[in-house]
């Protein structure tokens, strides 16, 4: 498998009265096709602003990021703002969605304002509609946003951030507005995603959703302390309790 994300030497710094705040910290890691990597750490670790910045949503003060081989720091706005929408799904914790369009809408959206698959708008809601078919939401296709579960919103979130056959998803805590039963049920069809192919970078901090990865990501003060391979094999309450213990030695 090729690499799909290459992080060298990242740092991000921002400027708060005068004074520097080193947020990243000579960041360096891969992320090769088909991965599911979660990234964890402590509050104020960094793992919001390093998701952000390596899917181009904020500037890099120095170092490089690689995405599908192209260097993101070379790239204007229009260019960025074109491979977010083409070739990078997004999942958020708030599930941010105009009040103004049904569900169905919502989801199709992306391809509406994309020239990446050339159909037909028929084709396109046709798409949206099987992703819902997939995700097991077809019911609330023609509901308003404000009729819906938090659980069946997440999952149509999950809907968008495929409708444009993404290279990459990038998530971040996009359980954590949920709750355990919603929670599970949203990492059940991310997981599936991964296992048909599509590589995701997910922010957590709940272990079990960290344990349906393919590694985790340890990061404190703006650095990569240390990674975990989980053993994919195992079941999952055993890969919970060994990324749990590996988590308390990382001071977790």
């Amino acid at each position: 498998m090729k690499n799909i994300l290459e992080v060298t030497d990242l740092c991000k710094t921002y400027i708060i009265n005068k004074r520097q705040n080193n947020v990243l910290r000579n960041v360096s890691f891969t992320i090769r096709e088909g991965e599911m990597v979660a990234i964890m750490g402590p509050s104020g670790s960094g793992k919001s602003t390093l998701l952000y910045t390596v899917s181009g949503m904020d500037k890099m003060t120095a170092g490089s990021v690689r995405f599908c081989g192209r260097d993101i720091s070379e790239m204007n706005e229009n260019a960025l703002s074109k491979m977010r929408l083409d070739d990078m799904g997004f999942i958020f914790q708030q599930m941010y969605m105009m009040k103004n369009l049904s569900v169905l809408d919502n989801i199709i959206l992306p391809a509406v304002k994309s020239d990446k698959i050339k159909e037909s708008r028929k084709d396109t809601m046709e798409r949206g509609q099987e992703l819902m078919r997939k995700l097991g939401i077809i019911e609330i296709a023609a509901n308003d946003i404000n009729e819906v579960s938090g659980g069946q919103l997440q999952r149509a979130c999950i809907c968008r951030s495929m409708i444009n056959k993404p290279q990459m998803i990038f998530a971040d805590e996009p359980t954590g507005a949920l709750n355990r039963t919603s929670s599970e049920e949203v990492m059940d069809e991310l997981t599936k995603l991964n296992s048909e192919g599509t590589a995701i970078m997910l922010v957590t901090h709940d272990a079990k959703v960290a344990a349906k990865c393919s590694r985790v990501l340890f990061i404190v003060d703006g650095n990569i302390k240390c990674e975990y391979n989980i053993n994919r094999a195992l079941p999952l309450r055993d890969r919970e309790r060994e990324l749990n213990n590996w988590l308390l030695e990382m001071g977790w």
